[in-house]
């Protein structure tokens, strides 16, 4: 790529096949010293295999004033960076460089090549926006954008994703009472009974998600509502920059005149008692004025220590809706909507391997399945579970743990759809036989525990009849290739 320059206050940069910057006679010669140091600490904080995967190919292309533009190769890698490091790209510019605002990240039309062949995601148009510095809070909004947020680079909202919808919101049963009364208060905000309404749940189970919906949904429904979403620490920041600038007034104003206000991450105003005061009374204030609320947290109002009691009681006094963890059947679900929605074809074992495996963070399991779909697209790879297991190792060692028979008799048993209580029962019809004798076979195999301990596990039976089935499924696996291939998917998902 040529030297560029970037506005008439703009810094000359060639980035070269590395990504690093090579400045142009008389540029600032700090910016490469910069965005190197920047670059080693991403490596650093996410570790070599998620560097080199997501972030290596970034290439600093300029500086305009308070604003950094980076190039990627494709618009996958674009969304996936926008999405998942922007906000940790601009803090660290932020640390080396004060006056940056702002960072943009693009997509390189000349570099645009096998990367581009991968299906992409629905992009999201909003930038990686940082917040406003402490004498630019913004005044009174004088109107309000389709997307449902005040109008401006430093409004007091931040950005909805467009990806978050209900309709990519995959329901099951740990989730469908949340996702109900979400669809509720998008559809009737205010209704007695749901305000404030108060999401609960922990990290990556879709919180975050059913908030974005709902602001997506008034926004398109909603009648001309205006819409407010924060994350608690934005509100904190932004807070704390209207006391500097002596505009607290102004604050108040702004979002005590939005129609639904939507805070994340309430779990982060803990300790933080001159915000929760400010927060408590833009509460009442709004609630009072027939406006819609609300709240996420990872736990329910009464279980949030640190609280005030007068906060406490208010958030508990409308809807608190429980999304729990994923079952293993919501999570399969989770993974094909993913798949069909890129268009990829991942294979079933792939699939029921992620989903056994990565259970506790939808995020992570979604992230697992982009960045297997992305290696392939980028490689010319067939995606299998030789490739899930080598792409994803750091993420797979991280969920790993000792293997239990009481955890190879829960796997064994949702794999084959059989009741739990089976694997202990005296009955010997083949539907529960076999994969009884699967879960010995492999509770032989990944456990240290004796014969004698194992069959007193599967009901007390006698060590010759662990023998039997350790001898059985052997002899299966070396004639019957599927049932091989089941026993292989079902050790990858419990060895550790």
């Amino acid at each position: 790529m040529g030297i560029r320059l970037l506005g008439t206050s703009g810094i000359w940069i060639t980035p070269d096949s590395s990504g690093m910057a090579i400045l142009a006679d008389g540029a600032e010669p700090q910016i490469a010293t910069q965005w190197a140091r920047i670059r080693g600490r991403l490596q650093a904080d996410v570790g070599d295999v998620e560097y080199r995967t997501w972030l290596r190919q970034m290439t600093l292309v300029g500086i305009d004033g308070d604003e950094v533009t980076v190039h990627l190769p494709s618009r996958f890698l674009r969304d996936w960076v926008r999405t998942h490091y922007g906000e940790k790209i601009t803090r660290l510019w932020q640390q080396e460089n004060p006056r940056i605002r702002h960072v943009d990240i693009r997509v390189d039309r000349s570099r645009a090549g096998l990367a581009e062949s991968v299906t992409q995601p629905p992009a999201t148009t909003v930038a990686i926006n940082a917040p406003p510095p402490p004498a630019a809070v913004p005044g009174t909004p004088s109107s309000r954008t389709p997307a449902g947020s005040f109008r401006g680079g430093e409004d007091v909202t931040g950005p909805l994703d467009p990806r978050f919808t209900f309709d990519s919101f995959v329901v099951g049963k740990p989730n469908e009472f949340a996702y109900a009364c979400a669809r509720r208060v998008a559809e009737q905000p205010s209704s007695p009974g749901f305000n404030p309404l108060f999401l609960y749940g922990g990290v990556g189970l879709g919180k975050t998600h059913l908030m974005h919906a709902i602001g997506i949904e008034l926004a398109r429904n909603g009648n001309g509502r205006s819409v407010a979403y924060m994350s608690a620490e934005s509100f904190m920041y932004r807070f704390i920059a209207a006391i500097r600038a002596q505009s607290t007034l102004e604050f108040k104003d702004q979002l005590r005149s939005v129609d639904v206000l939507m805070i994340d991450d309430l779990q982060f105003l803990v300790g933080k008692d001159n915000t929760q005061e400010e927060f408590f009374h833009t509460f009442n204030a709004l609630v009072d004025a027939g406006k819609q609320i609300v709240v996420s947290a990872d736990k329910s109002p009464s279980e949030i220590s640190g609280l005030g009691d007068r906060l406490r009681t208010r958030l508990g006094c409308g809807m608190v809706a429980d999304v729990h963890a994923t079952t293993y059947e919501l999570r399969i679900s989770i993974l094909e909507a993913k798949a069909q929605r890129v268009g990829a074809a991942v294979p079933g074992k792939v699939m029921e391997f992620l989903a056994h495996r990565i259970t506790t963070n939808v995020r992570e399991l979604e992230g697992a399945l982009n960045r297997l779909i992305a290696h392939a697209g980028l490689f010319n790879r067939t995606i299998t579970l030789e490739t899930a297991q080598e792409v994803l190792h750091d993420v797979l060692r991280a969920h790993d743990k000792r293997v239990t028979i009481d955890e190879i008799q829960k796997r064994v048993a949702e794999h084959y759809h059989m009741r739990l209580s089976d694997m202990g029962s005296a009955r010997r019809a083949r539907a529960v036989a076999r994969p009884r004798q699967v879960a010995m076979f492999l509770a032989k195999q990944l456990t240290s525990r004796s014969l004698p301990e194992i069959g007193k596990k599967f009901g007390n039976r006698d060590h010759t009849t662990v023998m039997h089935a350790v001898t059985r499924v052997t002899e299966l696996m070396a004639t019957d290739v599927n049932f091989a291939e089941d026993v292989d998917l079902l050790r990858e998902m419990l060895e550790s």
